[in-house]
């Protein structure tokens, strides 16, 4: 596989629902794109996840790593180690190593976002 070209479409993908994503609300759609064992760096996972409205990934926190969210449509309120922020379509946000986040899908669309985390 390490020669092999990997190409994934993540509008194609089939997804998956994820009931109340770390005790948060409602149900998400994701796909995992890639998982760790596809990569020689510390990314552990890739993902694609739509929050349709209201739903809500509950505030959690990682220990040994860092999240990246990319808004790709949509906006909400990103919260992080107690603070709250609004986001939208463009918003980049890094979830730094122990710090809490969580994330609230406050539009009247869904909200489409690829995650990323990597080890530390």
């Amino acid at each position: 596989m390490e020669n092999e070209v990997q190409i994934k479409n993540f509008y194609e993908v089939e997804l998956e629902d994820l009931n109340n994503c770390h005790n948060g609300v409602g149900v998400l759609k994701h796909k995992e794109l890639f998982s760790g064992e596809e990569f020689k760096s510390g990314l552990r996972f890739m993902n694609y996840t739509i929050l349709p409205p209201g739903t809500t990934i509950g505030d959690h926190k990682h220990e040994n790593d860092e999240e990246i969210y990319v808004v790709l449509e949509g906006k909400g309120i990103m919260h992080l180690d107690g603070n709250s922020f609004e986001v939208k379509s463009g918003s980049v946000i890094r979830n730094k190593p122990y710090g809490t986040h969580g994330l609230v899908n406050t539009g009247d669309s869904d909200m489409r976002v690829l995650v990323f985390e990597v080890a530390i």
